[in-house]
């Protein structure tokens, strides 16, 4: 479980990095500080860090978050490369990044490269051990059509006795039918629940195989849930380990307090209504 802060806390705090953002503790509504959320964080054995993929705010301050933790030698596993693969880095940050990041998995077209440069850099650049924590993206599509029988071995057990209640099963559910625009044959619910679940689950064996503590995740949203998450197999397999659940996420921030222990909330990025490729039947990534 996280520890809840402890510092000055008769005070009213207001988050310092950029004017326009603030962090809420989700347990009572209340602002804290970038400062704050460090020493949470520091404190941490595992943190996991959301984001909205499209959202360059949440790649820039991830980063930055990152580089304050420095110190405290942290290893950073991330859902956009491979599980099984390290990034080593170029003579040329700046040159070979891109490149460093392809070898470990990294889709670059697919993921908008370079939205998460600010992240990964900095990851680098302080010397940062950075591992992929995700399966394949075929191995996920065959999860997806064939079901269990499709899992890898050592992933099967580690869901099967972590089964999802009735309640987060429905969320995960309806997050996906959104996620597909409601354009998703019900049918194929249970083979992308599984896909999700399978991600889930090769992210936290990445986790808890990292060397150096705190361990951390850059995931997206859904992946650093509470309910349905990442944090359901630490609750599960380390009962007794220090996490913190961080959702990075946008104005305005409704309904979202139960699925996170802190939101970073940003401005909205600009983005083209995302369902505008099922409207003309052409379907996106």
């Amino acid at each position: 479980m996280y520890r809840p802060l402890t510092l000055l806390s008769g005070l009213l705090f207001v988050c310092c990095a950029h004017s326009a953002e603030r962090i809420v503790d989700t347990r009572d509504g209340s602002t804290v500080t970038r400062e704050q959320l460090i020493e949470v964080m520091a404190d941490s054995e595992f943190v996991l860090l959301g984001e909205l993929h499209d959202n360059a705010a949440h790649h820039r301050d991830r980063g930055e978050l990152l580089i304050a933790l420095k110190s405290h030698a942290p290893s950073i596993v991330a859902e956009h490369l491979e599980s099984g693969k390290t990034v080593v880095a170029g003579s040329d940050l700046q040159a070979d990044l891109q490149a460093d990041l392809e070898r470990a998995g990294f889709d670059a077209k697919g993921w908008g490269w370079p939205l998460h440069q600010p992240l990964f850099a900095a990851v680098i650049s302080a010397g940062m051990p950075l591992s992929g924590g995700n399966i394949p993206r075929a191995t996920a599509r065959n999860i997806a059509r064939a079901g269990e029988s499709a899992l890898p071995e050592e992933i099967t057990q580690l869901i099967a006795e972590t089964p999802l209640d009735a309640e987060a099963r429905e969320k995960l559910d309806a997050d996906l039918l959104h996620g597909h625009c409601g354009q998703l044959d019900a049918t194929m619910l249970p083979g992308l629940r599984l896909a999700q679940r399978a991600r889930d689950a090769t992210m936290f064996n990445a986790l808890r195989s990292a060397t150096q503590r705190p361990s951390i995740l850059v995931a997206g949203n859904g992946h650093v849930r509470l309910d349905y998450g990442v944090p359901s197999l630490i609750r599960h397999y380390l009962p007794n380990s220090r996490f913190v659940s961080i959702g990075f996420v946008e104005e305005p921030a409704v309904g979202l307090q139960a699925q996170y222990h802190y939101l970073w909330i940003t401005e909205p990025t600009p983005r083209r209504d995302p369902c505008s490729t099922f409207k003309t039947g052409k379907a996106g990534r």
